[in-house]
């Protein structure tokens, strides 16, 4: 089988979904691997590198969609030169990426009648079976490290506690909202960094991994139930996100540095900070908010840019991950390499939906969406 790792050409994209050290297991795996023309440019990867490990370098990108069994991505199919990606694929061909299943359903229904079988990374179900193809996690994990590197580089005063000959100066105070991956490593960088850390979530079950890396958990008593399936947390009624604002405001209010992650899969980021509270931080206060692509959990945010409202910065960065392309793409790399070498046997793709990690993560088989949550928000979008 064909294998192909396709180039990223969205703007400021800079990963790459196979490095040369994983090109060289799946050669090794019986695959035949084609990598286009400049894929691994940004991540510090040049085309001899990857032909050292065996792969051939294909310079039409047509030819290595339309020619290849399996296409491996970051990001979702786009349109390139007029043309669509998805157009290049054909029938039967296999595509392992990044889909946005629950945000574009429709990419996902277009996949369907191209015949496609579809691979939706976001899907990878958190378990300990799964956990060395989970590129959320992965990738998440480096977004919260930068978040915390965004928010010293913008705060108007140092992290650590610091004793000198013109006296002692406080730690900066740090509160991270949702404890997801980012979160406990945005609260894990914040501590390495020596600011005194705070951290919220709705979900009372991750009290002692935030105390595990050194965060003090705030409570605030919810009586609605607040966790997902897989552990994730769920989407709350406007009576109990108005009771989570109006606790947090206070703690909000002191800190130096905010950190927002929280995030619902295939719904709008919930608002945990409104204008109000924004206005009673203190002058040169930060606000990181890695919801900021889909809605924002500042009211403040805007995505891509950095905002000044009341004397506060709020930052809305968009795709982190790929600010760090060379450690992204290494992690990412090994997830697809784990999930390939999961679905295949003796270099052949082999199918086995009664597995609970290809049944969650395929979404389109047989021209048809698998994906019941898929299924269901292709009927909103239709009406």
């Amino acid at each position: 089988m064909k294998i192909a790792v396709a180039k990223e050409n969205e703007l400021g994209e800079l990963r790459v979904a196979q490095v040369p050290d994983t090109v060289s297991r799946l050669v090794k795996q019986g695959f035949e691997v084609w990598v286009e023309t400049g894929a691994g440019v940004g991540a510090g990867y040049d085309d001899a590198a990857y032909e050292t490990a065996g792969a051939k370098i294909i310079a039409d990108p047509a030819l290595l969609w339309g020619e290849t069994d399996i296409v491996l991505k970051v990001n979702p199919p786009a349109k390139r030169d007029g043309w669509s990606e998805i157009d290049w694929l054909k029938p039967g061909a296999t595509l392992i990426s990044f889909l946005n299943p629950l945000g574009d359903p429709a990419l996902i229904q277009q996949l369907a009648q191209k015949q496609v079988t579809a691979f939706s990374i976001e899907l990878i179900p958190r378990s300990t079976r799964a956990q060395s193809m989970d590129a959320l996690s992965s990738q998440a994990n480096i977004a919260g490290y930068k978040s915390v590197l965004l928010a010293a580089a913008s705060l108007p005063r140092i992290f650590p506690m610091m004793t000198t000959a013109a006296g002692t100066i406080p730690p900066a105070k740090v509160l991270v909202l949702g404890a997801g991956v980012a979160g406990l490593q945005a609260i894990a960088t914040a501590r390495r960094l020596g600011a005194v850390v705070e951290a919220f979530d709705i979900r009372p079950t991750v009290k002692e991994e935030v105390q595990s890396v050194g965060a003090k958990f705030i409570e605030i008593n919810l009586e609605e139930d607040t966790t997902a399936e897989g552990g994730y947390a769920k989407q709350v009624g406007s009576d109990t996100q108005e009771l989570i604002r109006q606790g947090l405001s206070a703690y909000i209010a002191k800190a130096d540095v905010v950190i927002t992650t929280a995030q619902v899969p295939g719904k709008p980021a919930p608002l945990l900070i409104t204008e109000e509270t924004v206005a009673q931080m203190k002058p040169g206060s930060v606000i990181v908010d890695l919801a900021a692509e889909t809605g924002g959990n500042c009211a403040c945010s805007e995505a891509g840019k950095n905002v000044t409202y009341e004397s506060v910065t709020i930052i809305g960065p968009i795709n982190l991950p790929a600010t760090v392309p060379i450690n992204t793409s290494q992690m990412y790399a090994k997830n697809l390499l784990n999930l390939v070498k999961h679905l295949a046997k003796d270099g052949e793709l082999q199918l086995d939906f009664d597995d609970g990690i290809t049944s969650s993560a395929c979404v389109t088989y047989g021209g048809e969406v698998r994906n019941e949550r898929v299924k269901d928000a292709l009927l909103v979008v239709s009406g």
